[in-house]
């Protein structure tokens, strides 16, 4: 059957077209009013925080196993978030008190910044990083005046240099490892070499060397599952794909946990694809804040009928520039696996505003 992927990335080409298309049809059929995407985003944003509440729980809780939600819906927390953000100057300039949405979402981000950071330093970049490039697209889009100062930016920093030093602290307090940021630059600093030099020694343009990966003489030469979607979304559908299942899930780490995304797709799927990628990146970049500057035209024009998909536009361009760029520029792990899915639906969330069907 010509539909049947036969390795990873065929299986991830199909899913990113298929919730490509999905996400067409939602955006243009389903109802995109302000008040129904504010109160999505809201009832998103509380769910991801407790959800990550809980999971940063069970680290101080012997005998439970946390599943280190951050990394695969961490974008999503971020995209509802910046949604929320995005749909505050809108209703202010439609003379509706926001003072109670303000506090509610100051106190969604405070808390998702101390259970996120407590789960794991990456995310703790993310999420910095999407918010402040989120302020900086609402500033733009609504003609603001920049709230980004040398002295705030300073401050910001000291913040997270503060939150950095707390939890190295914290983790000998408690004598916590888990907690502590620089046992992960160690780790980086002691086994990152070997995995760069056996990327770069072993990529082609289309996967790497037979016998290079960890599955020796079974090996493929690309899409030998370092960079997958999900366990379960391939056995559901009985593929026979090779993958990092149960404890072989450290053996792909060399690829996963110590270096960036661009050197896992390369090793993975060959420069050819990287180059693809990073293109794609580019371009979803620029035709969102195209997009948005339509809508904004629209807006300022007295056209209320997109402040919906605005909100949403802004939220989800923001999500994956920042998950794009950690992913793959700090931490492959970031867009791999679950947080493949991820960024393949927030990909799709700002490409997906193209399409806009005029309703009578």
């Amino acid at each position: 059957m010509a539909l049947i992927a036969h390795t990873h990335l065929q299986y991830i080409i199909e899913i990113a077209v298929i919730i490509q298309l999905a996400v067409f049809f939602i955006l243009n059929l389903a109802p995109m009013g302000l008040n129904l995407i504010l109160m999505v985003a809201m009832i998103v944003a509380a769910g991801f925080a407790l959800m990550f509440g809980v999971d940063a729980l069970f680290l101080f809780i012997p005998g439970f196993a946390h599943s280190e939600f951050t990394h695969p819906y961490g974008p999503l927390a971020l995209l509802a978030v910046v949604t929320i953000m995005a749909a505050i100057p809108m209703m202010k300039k439609s003379g509706i008190n926001t003072r109670s949405l303000q506090i509610y979402m100051g106190v969604v981000i405070l808390f998702i910044t101390i259970v996120g950071g407590l789960m794991h330093r990456s995310f703790l970049l993310l999420w910095l990083f999407g918010l402040f490039i989120g302020f900086f697209i609402i500033s733009k889009s609504f003609r603001q005046k920049s709230m980004f100062t040398v002295r705030r930016i300073i401050l910001v920093a000291v913040a997270a240099l503060a939150a950095f030093g707390s939890l190295e602290l914290l983790s000998r307090v408690l004598d916590m490892s888990v907690l502590s940021p620089l046992l992960r630059l160690s780790r980086i600093e002691n086994y990152a070499t070997a995995s760069v030099q056996m990327v770069i020694k072993n990529t082609t343009l289309l996967g790497h060397q037979l016998g290079s990966c960890y599955w020796a003489d079974a090996c493929l030469g690309g899409s030998d599952g370092y960079i997958s979607l999900p366990v379960a979304l391939i056995t559901l559908f009985g593929l026979p794909f090779p993958v990092f299942y149960g404890i072989l899930v450290t053996k792909k780490d060399v690829i996963d946990y110590m270096l960036p995304g661009i050197f896992g797709m390369a090793f993975d799927f060959g420069y050819l694809f990287l180059i693809f990628l990073l293109g794609w990146f580019v371009f979803v970049m620029y035709t969102g804040f195209r997009i948005l500057r339509t809508y904004r035209k629209r807006r300022e024009k007295g056209d209320k009928s997109c402040l919906g998909r605005e909100a949403l536009l802004i939220g989800s361009l923001t999500a994956f520039i920042a998950q794009g760029t950690v992913g793959l520029f700090l931490m492959n792990r970031s867009i791999n696996g679950t947080a493949l899915l991820t960024f393949l639906l927030l990909s799709a969330l700002v490409v997906g505003h193209v399409v806009l069907i005029k309703k009578n």
